[in-house]
């Protein structure tokens, strides 16, 4: 077995495969974590922390100190067969239900599974069963160096070995995706549709072709004209790592569409997910710039795909958010067993700053499906 050792430790090193491929979020964010002046801005008047919210509500999640150890609660390391080897992925089970057990795919690509830690505020005193994983290439799970298993059909097989490995079966299984987890949830349930007992997709277009459109055509122009005129010249420039551009993009983009929040009270667990992300997979399937995709998943479109969905699903939209709300409910209203939550004051990490009324429509679905309501 070809075996790639995590990366331990709250602000780790990034390995040569990793810096080739840098991110400017992830620079901006590993100055937050390390309390430089550049994360110190108010954010715009739209970014106050909406009541929801508990910034400093930080879940304890060391698992004694090593949450990566097979050792730890609920760890399971799990090997995954490739084209080029067999490599391990991580991931933590939390609780148990026999009707009820939850996949969570993470964002990215070659994000992390620390956005979801708020799910622990939630989902447990309802009695949900969930998996934390971190994909190939994620965090705790191998990092191979090889740009080749980087394709949406590979993740797909990743997703049923895990799925295989956990035990979960048509009678208990959901599988939760958000932003590109949910792009490789909607994939599965099209590969695997005899698997699933229920399907979420969380702030995630069908289509990357629309959702440039409307980063294009809607967002960037909410955008101050000033500001925009500058980040267009960087971005013509492909000069996405001036540090004027990092700024710009934070004051102007991130607090608004991405979360909500000033950038120096975002919770730990979302800082923690994009300095420990795995940019070169990031970039090279999204593209470096948050304007729009421009990697692999360029011309990804499963529009015309959404009525052969079969399980039930729930999709996942927000106001603020980086993707079209609308677009969202409509694909709730193209798949056949489809039901739209909308979270009117969130954004794209709208389990952070819209969690009350985020988790409440995710319950409910979860639980309507189990007891056959839905």
């Amino acid at each position: 077995m070809h075996r790639v050792q995590p990366r331990i430790g709250s602000i780790p090193e990034a390995p040569p495969f990793v810096r080739r491929g840098s991110r400017v979020f992830a620079t901006v964010l590993l100055s937050c974590c390390l309390g430089l002046a550049a994360c110190g801005g108010d954010g715009g008047a739209e970014s106050s922390s909406p009541a929801s919210v508990e910034p400093e509500a930080d879940l304890d999640l060391s698992v004694e100190m090593d949450p990566s150890s097979e050792d730890a609660p609920g760890v399971r390391r799990i090997p995954i067969a490739t084209p080029k080897g067999e490599f391990e992925v991580w991931t933590r089970q939390v609780g148990e239900h026999p009707t009820i057990k939850v996949l969570l795919l993470h964002g990215g690509p070659g994000m992390t599974h620390e956005a979801f830690e708020n799910f622990d505020h939630f989902l447990p005193q309802e009695g949900i069963e969930y998996y934390y994983y971190d994909q190939l290439g994620s965090h705790f799970s191998d990092q191979p160096d090889d740009d080749s298993l980087w394709q949406i059909d590979r993740f797909v097989d990743e997703v049923e070995q895990v799925r295989t490995a956990l035990g979960l079966t048509k009678n208990n299984f959901y599988l939760y995706g958000q932003s590109w987890g949910a792009l490789l949830a909607l994939e599965y349930a099209l590969a695997h549709p005899d698997q699933l007992k229920g399907l979420v997709l969380s702030n995630m277009m069908a289509s990357i072709p629309a959702y440039n459109r409307y980063a294009d055509e809607v967002l960037a122009k909410g955008l101050d004209p000033d500001a925009l005129a500058k980040i267009r010249a960087f971005e013509a420039a492909e000069d996405f790592e001036n540090p004027s551009y990092h700024e710009l993009v934070q004051e102007h983009f991130y607090t608004r569409h991405l979360l909500r929040m000033p950038l120096a009270e975002w919770p730990d667990a979302v800082t923690r997910t994009l300095v420990n992300a795995n940019l070169g997979v990031y970039v090279l399937m999204q593209g470096p710039s948050e304007f729009g995709a421009s990697g692999r998943l360029e011309f990804w479109d499963r529009t015309e795909d959404l009525p052969s969905v079969q399980p039930p699903t729930l999709v996942i939209g927000a106001a603020h958010d980086t993707m079209d709300p609308e677009h969202l409910r409509w694909m709730a209203e193209q798949i056949p067993n489809g039901r739209y939550h909308h979270c009117p004051d969130g954004s794209h990490l709208a389990n952070w700053d819209d969690s009350e009324v985020y988790f409440e429509g995710l319950i409910a679905f979860l639980k309507d499906v189990d007891a056959g309501r839905f």
